[in-house]
């Protein structure tokens, strides 16, 4: 049973029983209480009826709890002006994490599998990921990873940035590098430092004004179809494509060159998608661009503010790409859902695409759209973060940083630990302590990049979460015992801390499904940290392989045994690995 649910039902009932069926749908808005004597659970809706019923509060509490049949209860009191709080009985507790711990998804409602397009990373080709691809990737990730648990048929996409007037210096200065090399059939698989080669690119471009003639000439025989500069469009990006594989195989995420659907793949449809926003009555032309004034939005004289989509010359911009990928995935995937993960500098532009969209009536009634926005991340000086040259730092060599300084950590920690068991530890919670520490600040705020608190052991850190799970493992190796052989142990409740962790575990559906709705894995996060804290006031209170009887001992295995599950299935939703020694 979900206890949650069960209790809500019941109270809901109550109400309709009391006050009319009118009243039987009202939220009980349950909450931990913050205070164990005050029970385990608090029901504010007194409040509610009350100015619904023109009532007391506290005596509308009173005929609620009068007309409750409440077996999951051991005490209900009322306190305050109507609140309602409830003790729950062990065996109600007990009953609920059996059911929980046999639910493959954690008595995790699952949700209709209906296609979710979500849209992150999208670094562009012919340039290095730095430090700020970092949130839209690892916030992108972790919402893909939780959507494919509720049951989501979820399809990532890579909106890659290969498209646009710099290509045309890239593929010119990619000539050029060749009939300087040594070897006459050099291509871009020769350029070492995507960086460097665009960097290059963009000097000349700037210094010499026949080399921009011809970047400019080549970015027309590029949008013409030429052969030869498709050719050496397709080195670049196949150069990138190796680059940014390996870079997410090392970040470990789930994003394959398979959810590749780059801004190039819409060039056929920018046309017809201006069309269907001209059939709609929606493009006008402003200083002879032709834009769409989407509703609601002004500029700082209160004058309605365009979106251009084609510029004077014929040019499609890049809201005219993402006009055409939506349509595509609304039209073509047929999305029930599309959620974009990119940074709050684009909180505008996603805004008036949505209501282009909308007022333009392309937008299906069972169709959602979502801007997952998010902060910057900073140095120590609240500024953007920078390496001490003042550069933008390289994601690659943040990675490299982070398991340098985690196999450091290990090292002084467990010496014992054979090379290759301290090289996975290393990489695990280097790259754990990276992603931790970005998906655990709400993500909206901006967050200071600080190496010593990431890798701490201890706080709200990924190295003390996968430390948490090793101790439990621990006691299982100790011990000698086969977790697997616990999973249909009888587990009883009977003490405080015992029921502590208990009623957390039981707290992971709501947790995840709130998680969830407001696209917010940093909830997620905290639920995890204090799952481990509760555990460790257990573990600190309750012995558990020297428990008083053989059953006390079973039950308690029980539950550190779904202690470590449900710890290891939050971090791997969050794309954090875990280890059994370290």
């Amino acid at each position: 049973m979900n206890l949650t649910k069960t209790i809500t039902a019941d109270i809901q009932h109550a109400a309709a029983t009391a006050f009319g069926d009118a009243h039987a749908n009202i939220d009980p808005i349950l909450k931990p209480s913050s205070n164990p004597k005050f029970g385990d659970l608090q029901a504010n809706l007194a409040m509610a009826l009350a100015k619904q019923l023109n009532q007391p509060p506290h005596k509308v509490a009173e005929q609620l709890t009068a007309n409750l049949n409440a077996p999951w209860a051991q005490a209900i009191d009322i306190a305050g002006p109507g609140f309602i709080n409830i003790t729950l009985t062990p065996d109600a507790v007990a009953a609920a994490l059996t059911t929980l711990r046999d639910d493959p998804h954690l008595a995790v409602t699952q949700r209709p599998h209906d296609p979710v397009v979500i849209d992150y990373s999208a670094p562009n080709v012919a340039k290095e990921m730095h430090v700020g691809h970092l949130r839209s990737t690892v916030i992108g990730d972790a919402l893909a990873r939780m959507l494919t648990f509720a049951g989501r048929n979820v399809i990532r996409q890579n909106h890659l940035g290969d498209w646009g007037t710099q290509f045309g210096m890239l593929i010119e200065n990619l000539i050029d590098a060749e009939k300087t090399s040594d070897n006459p059939n050099a291509t871009a698989a020769g350029v070492a430092e995507l960086n460097t080669f665009y960097k290059q690119a963009k000097e000349r471009f700037d210094a010499e004004p026949d080399f921009a003639n011809r970047a400019r000439q080549r970015v027309v025989a590029l949008q013409a179809g030429d052969p030869d500069t498709l050719d050496r469009w397709q080195q670049l990006i196949d150069l990138s494509k190796t680059y940014f594989a390996n870079v997410y195989d090392r970040l470990d995420v789930l994003l394959t060159e398979d959810d590749i659907h780059a801004e190039s793949f819409y060039n056929d449809q920018l046309a017809n998608t201006l069309d269907r926003f001209d059939q709609a009555g929606q493009l006008k032309e402003s200083q002879g661009a032709t834009v769409i004034y989407p509703d609601g939005f002004t500029d700082r004289d209160d004058n309605p503010m365009p979106m251009i989509v084609r510029k004077s010359d014929g040019g499609f911009l890049y809201a005219t790409t993402d006009l055409a990928a939506a349509l595509y995935r609304i039209e073509n995937i047929r999305a029930k859902q599309i959620v974009y993960v990119t940074d709050s500098r684009q909180s505008a532009h996603f805004a008036m695409l949505f209501q282009a969209l909308k007022q333009a009536n392309l937008i299906p009634d069972h169709t959602q759209l979502d801007h997952v926005s998010f902060g910057t991340v900073l140095g120590p000086d609240r500024k953007p973060f920078k390496s001490r040259s003042g550069e933008t730092i390289k994601l690659i060599d943040l990675i490299d940083e982070a398991q340098q300084r985690a196999a450091d950590a290990v090292a002084t920690k467990n010496p014992d630990l054979t090379p290759e068991q301290r090289n996975e530890v290393a990489t695990v919670v280097g790259v754990g302590a990276l992603k931790y520490a970005d998906l655990s600040n709400d993500r909206i705020k901006d967050y200071v990049f600080d190496w010593d608190r990431m890798l701490a052991l201890e706080g709200n850190t990924a190295p003390y979460l996968i430390y948490s799970y090793v101790r439990i493992q621990s006691i299982f190796r100790k011990g000698n015992i086969n977790p697997v052989s616990l999973k249909d142990a009888p587990i009883t409740i009977t003490e405080a801390d015992e029921k502590s962790l208990a009623l957390h575990l039981l707290r992971f559906p709501e947790t995840f499904d709130g998680s969830l709705d407001a696209l917010e894995p940093h909830r997620l996060c905290t639920y995890a940290y204090e799952l481990a804290a509760r555990f460790h006031r257990f573990f600190e209170h309750c012995p558990v392989l020297k428990a008083p009887d053989e059953q006390t001992k079973t039950s308690r295995l029980a539950l550190c045994h779904l202690t470590a599950h449900t710890l290891k299935t939050t971090l791997n939703l969050l794309g954090i690995n875990t280890v059994e020694q370290m």
